[in-house]
C-alpha cells in the first residue's frame, strides 16, 4: 500500500517549510523593566530596593489579566539573578538580558529559577515540594526563586502550609506570586508580602505600542483602527495583542478601522452617532430605519445600545471636564463638543438612565430588536419633553406667584406645621395615664398609642361622632356588638375609671377619614388652580397629579 502520507492531491502543492510562528503576545512579551508597559510606581521601588540593599523576601504581583503579571515575575527573577556581560555584575534594575542566568530564565530553563501553575496544583502536596525545595541551596544562580502563578488558587491548607517557610525562607530563597483576584488570597499570606498592583495600560500607550508592533512586523494600517484594538483590549497588552493578531489574519495587507469594527461586531461610530442625533431630534421614522440597517448589517442590538452608553458617557465627561482626546477623530471631537454644550447634565442622566434600562430589557427580551426599538422609541419621546428644571423656572419668571398651595385651608385633626405640603394622617395628642378623652381625636390617637390598630379603625373609618360634651354619642351603626365591648374595655384599663358612652344608630356628623378626604380633595382641587402647576399641567399635557394617599 502507499503511504499515505505522501498522497497529494491535484492542484494542490505542499507549502514551503517555515518556521513556527510565534503570536504576538509570546513575540514581543517584555524582557526588561524598559519595555514592560505602565508600570513605573513598581519599577521605581524595586530599583531603590535593589540599590539599598532592601530587597523583601516575597512579593506578590495582582492586577488584571495580561498586564505583566507572569512578565514581571521573570524579570524580577533576571534582575537579581543578572551577573552582567564580564560575570561580575550584581543585582541589578537593568538586566543585561545576554549572561547565562538572563538566557536561562528567559527560555525557561533555569533550574533554580522554579515556576508553579497554582491553577493545576492547589493542593498541600504541591507546596509540600516547594518547602521541601529551598532547603537546598542554589545550584548556580544567586537566588533561587519560586514563581507561584495564579496564587487564589491554592487550597487552605496549602496557604496554611506555606506561611511558616514564606514569613522566614532560607538565605537566598525569594518568592513571587501572581494573581488576578487577591481578594482570595488569605490575609496572612498579604501580610507577609511586598504588594504590587500593576495598572491597566492606558488606551493611549497601547495604541503606541501596537503602531510601534505594526510597523516592526511591516503591517500597514489606520490609526483609527489601532485605536479600535486599544479600546478593545480594556488596559490588558495581551488581550490587545491577541486581538491584533486577529486582525492582521482579517484583513490581509491593510489593517482598517471598518475591518476591525466588523471583526469585533462593533457598530460603525458615524452611524452610532448619526442614531444618536435622530434620537435627540425625536425624528422616529429615520430613526427606525437607522436600527434596521444596523441590525440588517450583523449589529447586535445589545452592542449597538453599548456604543449609544459609551457616546452619552464621553458627552456627559466632555462637559463635566472638557479634554482632547487623541484617539477621536476630528470630526467625532466636534460632534463631542457641540452635544456637551447643547445637552445639560439632568438631560444626560436621564439618557442614560433610559439606555441603561433599554439595555436591560434587550438581555431578557425574546426578540431583542423588538426591545431596542421599544428602548429607543422611549428615549425620542423623551427627548420632545422640555426640561422640567427649567420650565419651572421660565413659569416662575413669566408668571405672577400664586397664593402658597396649603394656605387657609381647613384644619385637620392633628395637623402639621403651616409649611406642610400634605395634611398629615389622623393623630392628635393621646390623653395623659389616668384621664378621660377630652375629644373624639384624642380617644383615636389613646388606642393608636397602645397600638390596638383594629380598634382604631373603626374608629376613623366607621364610627360617626353624634356629640362630646357634655356626654359622648358616637354612631356605631355597622360595627359589630364585640369591637364596641372591647372598645370600653380598654378604656376602662387605660383611664382607671371608664368613660360612659351613648352608642347609637343613627345621626352624627362624617367619619374622621370622611373628614380627612374631604380635606385632601379640596386642597387638591386648589392645586390645579395654582398658576405653577396649571402651567406644568399645560406644558405636559399628559401629565396627571399623583393621588394622594393616606397612611392609617
Amino acid at each position: 500500500m502507499p503511504d499515505e502520507s505522501a498522497i497529494s492531491l491535484p492542484g494542490l502543492e505542499a507549502p514551503p517549510a517555515a518556521a513556527a510562528y510565534r503570536v504576538l503576545a509570546r513575540k514581543y512579551r517584555p524582557a526588561s523593566f524598559d519595555t514592560l508597559l505602565g508600570q513605573q510606581a513598581m519599577v521605581q521601588t524595586l530599583a531603590n530596593a535593589i540599590a539599598r540593599g532592601r530587597l523583601a523576601q516575597a512579593w506578590l504581583l495582582t492586577g488584571v489579566r495580561g498586564v505583566g503579571k507572569t512578565s514581571t515575575a521573570r524579570i524580577i527573577a533576571k534582575t537579581l539573578n543578572c551577573i552582567g556581560p564580564d560575570g561580575q555584575g550584581g543585582p541589578t534594575i537593568s538586566p543585561c538580558g545576554v549572561c547565562e542566568p538572563c538566557t536561562a530564565i528567559a527560555a525557561g530553563r533555569h533550574m533554580d529559577v522554579v515556576e508553579m501553575d497554582a491553577a493545576s496544583n492547589t493542593g498541600v502536596d504541591d507546596v509540600r515540594e516547594i518547602i521541601e525545595g529551598v532547603r537546598y541551596a542554589a545550584v548556580s544562580a544567586r537566588y533561587k526563586i519560586h514563581i507561584i502563578d495564579e496564587v487564589h488558587m491554592l487550597s487552605k491548607q496549602a496557604f496554611n502550609a506555606l506561611l511558616k517557610t514564606l514569613e522566614e525562607p532560607p538565605p537566598g530563597v525569594k518568592f513571587i506570586m501572581a494573581t488576578t483576584e487577591v481578594n482570595k488570597v488569605p490575609a496572612t499570606i498579604l501580610s507577609r508580602c511586598q504588594r504590587f498592583d500593576l495598572k491597566r495600560i492606558p488606551a493611549e500607550m497601547l495604541a503606541t505600542h501596537f503602531a510601534a508592533i505594526l510597523e516592526a512586523e511591516g503591517v500597514a494600517f489606520e490609526a483609527d483602527a489601532v485605536a479600535l484594538v486599544a479600546s478593545a483590549a480594556e488596559g490588558s497588552v495581551r488581550d490587545g495583542l491577541s486581538i491584533l493578531d486577529q486582525a492582521i489574519a482579517h484583513s490581509g495587507e491593510m489593517i482598517t478601522a471598518a475591518t476591525v469594527r466588523d471583526m469585533l461586531g462593533l457598530a460603525d461610530r458615524g452611524a452610532v452617532r448619526a442614531l444618536f442625533g435622530q434620537v435627540l431630534a425625536g425624528d422616529v421614522p429615520d430613526m427606525l430605519a437607522a436600527l434596521g440597517r444596523q441590525y440588517d448589517l450583523g449589529q447586535d442590538p445589545a452592542q449597538l445600545l453599548r456604543e449609544l452608553l459609551g457616546l452619552v458617557h464621553g458627552i456627559t465627561r466632555q462637559r463635566m471636564a472638557p479634554r482632547r482626546d487623541p484617539a477621536l477623530s476630528a470630526e467625532e471631537q466636534a460632534a463631542l463638543d457641540g452635544w456637551a454644550q447643547a445637552l445639560s447634565f439632568p438631560r444626560l442622566s436621564m439618557l442614560w438612565q433610559l439606555l441603561l434600562k433599554g439595555l436591560e430589557e434587550v438581555s431578557q427580551a425574546p426578540v431583542p430588536l423588538q426591545a431596542a426599538e421599544m428602548a429607543l422609541l422611549r428615549l425620542c419621546h423623551a427627548a420632545e419633553l422640555p426640561d422640567p428644571g427649567a420650565l419651572i423656572r421660565q413659569i416662575q419668571d413669566a408668571a405672577p406667584a400664586g397664593e402658597p398651595i396649603v394656605a387657609d385651608r381647613p384644619p385637620l385633626a392633628n395637623d402639621r406645621p403651616p409649611n406642610a405640603t400634605l395634611p398629615a394622617p389622623i393623630q392628635a395628642k393621646p390623653p395623659e395615664a389616668g384621664t378621660v378623652p377630652e375629644s373624639f381625636e384624642a380617644l383615636v390617637a389613646l388606642f393608636r398609642q397602645h397600638g390596638e390598630s383594629r380598634l382604631a379603625h373603626f374608629l376613623t373609618d366607621d364610627i360617626r361622632p353624634v356629640a362630646w360634651q357634655p356626654q359622648p354619642a358616637l354612631n356605631a351603626r355597622g360595627v359589630p356588638r364585640d369591637a364596641i365591648q372591647e372598645i370600653e374595655q380598654r378604656l376602662a384599663e387605660w383611664t382607671g375609671k371608664g368613660l360612659r358612652i351613648d352608642w347609637v344608630s343613627d345621626g352624627g356628623g362624617p367619619t374622621l377619614r370622611e373628614t380627612e378626604q374631604a380635606a385632601l380633595a379640596e386642597l387638591e382641587a386648589r392645586m390645579r388652580v395654582d398658576p405653577t402647576v396649571a402651567a406644568l399641567l399645560t406644558a405636559f399635557p399628559d401629565a396627571e397629579l399623583s393621588p394622594i394617599k393616606i397612611s392609617a
